[in-house]
């Protein structure tokens, strides 16, 4: 699957964290850079791995006796997790060769995800990145029958071999269902984007078809749990396990989807955002300034934010309203403004003019909870909160 970075996903514009949040911003271990794209691997991943290894080992022990049948299991999984690997390097690849940076790859536990730093410019470019994955899959699952047919293998590499053919069929053909989140539903969205225009209709169709999808896996999970091998009903011949699996996807799926959703509709609003209009006013102290008395000297401005400035009056630092709220009222007399400011740099200092597309790229290049917005002559003018910048998005 591949995943464009929305304008905002719950947290900052970004999609990611700022620097007041305590994770570490990773998906998860990070195991190598191939071609220059970061790649993780979930904890969920270990699980599923656990799982896989379990499952095949019964297939693995008719032809090899225990404990090497484990072994031969788990060799399967990584094969199985190598084979979605490939998929997503695929679209990373590219993307990258598509001129689009590629924030990450990660595994985890319903397979991988790509994750692109913006949305490819044209539908042309959409469609190579999104059927990359699967046609690699396809290929692979090619290149195993053919290696089926004119080779002969000891018992346990054929095992292997057919187990990992179909399972690149599976995730070529399953990435392949018309709907977001999967790669089929980018290929929708290429497809509609190219004859209406519109990028926004590719993305709304594709959507509503990838929640339809959703609906279609749940039901036909439900139907493997209550199907016989003898062909009646009413009995488990593929059991719970089907329909949990099945109400997983489903769920991932009909997330997704809805989030694509939601993201054009938040796109919509970026055209209307403009920094002046969002700015807080803000309070200018020295660093010296207790903590206290700033905060009265902003309320009597009726201002939101304060900003550290020098003797001369140029702007040093901005203080963190996340760290003004975690100070105890009774301490604030004995500790200063400068104490919980951080350092200006110029990726933090934005025009107070800036508007639209212009301002979601400034917030994304550098993740930060607030920002100093200055007048063209350099005098400060307020204070942008993302948290303000998010309420914007959302309505709220």
């Amino acid at each position: 699957m591949t995943q464009s970075a929305p304008p905002t996903q719950g947290r900052t514009p970004a999609g990611e964290s700022g620097p007041d949040d305590d994770r570490s911003g990773r998906p998860g271990l990070f195991v190598g850079r191939p071609f220059g794209v970061p790649v993780y691997v979930s904890p969920s991943w270990f699980l599923v791995a656990v799982l896989v290894t379990v499952m095949f080992e019964g297939q693995a022990n008719d032809v090899i006796d225990r404990p090497a049948s484990y072994a031969v299991a788990f060799a399967y999984a990584l094969l199985l997790y190598g084979s979605v690997f490939v998929h997503e390097l695929s679209h990373a690849v590219t993307a990258r060769v598509l001129g689009l940076p590629v924030r990450s790859v990660t595994l985890h536990i319903l397979g991988g995800e790509t994750s692109i730093e913006r949305e490819a410019p044209t539908p042309g470019r959409e469609f190579l990145i999104a059927f990359a994955g699967p046609l690699v899959n396809l290929v692979l699952a090619g290149l195993g029958l053919f290696a089926h047919a004119v080779l002969t293998l000891p018992d346990v590499a054929l095992l292997l071999l057919e187990a990992l053919t179909f399972a690149n069929l599976l995730v070529g053909v399953f990435n392949l269902l018309p709907g977001l989140p999967l790669d089929g539903g980018r290929l929708v969205r290429a497809a509609v984007w190219k004859a209406t225009g519109r990028s926004r209709s590719g993305a709304i169709v594709a959507g509503w078809i990838g929640r339809g999808v959703a609906i279609a896996c749940l039901i036909t999970g439900a139907f493997l749990a209550t199907y016989r091998t003898d062909g009646e009903s009413g009995g488990g011949g593929f059991g719970w396990l089907a329909l949990l699996w099945s109400a997983l996807v489903a769920s991932f799926i009909w997330v997704g989807a809805t989030q694509a959703i939601r993201a054009e509709r938040v796109r919509d609003r970026i055209p209307l955002l403009s920094a002046r209009r969002l700015a807080r006013r803000a309070t200018l102290v020295t660093a010296d300034v207790p903590l206290a008395e700033a905060i009265r000297r902003a309320h009597e401005d009726h201002a939101g934010a304060l900003v550290i400035v020098d003797h001369d009056g140029v702007a040093r630092g901005l203080v963190s309203e996340k760290a003004v709220t975690a100070t105890p009222p009774h301490r604030r007399p004995w500790v200063s403004a400068g104490d919980l400011s951080r350092g200006l740099d110029e990726a933090r200092t934005l025009p107070a003019d800036i508007t639209g597309e212009a301002l979601v790229t400034a917030l994304r290049r550098a993740p930060s909870s607030e920002y100093l917005l200055v007048e063209p002559d350099g005098r400060v003018y307020g204070v942008l909160a993302v948290s303000d910048v998010d309420r914007a998005f959302t309505g709220v």
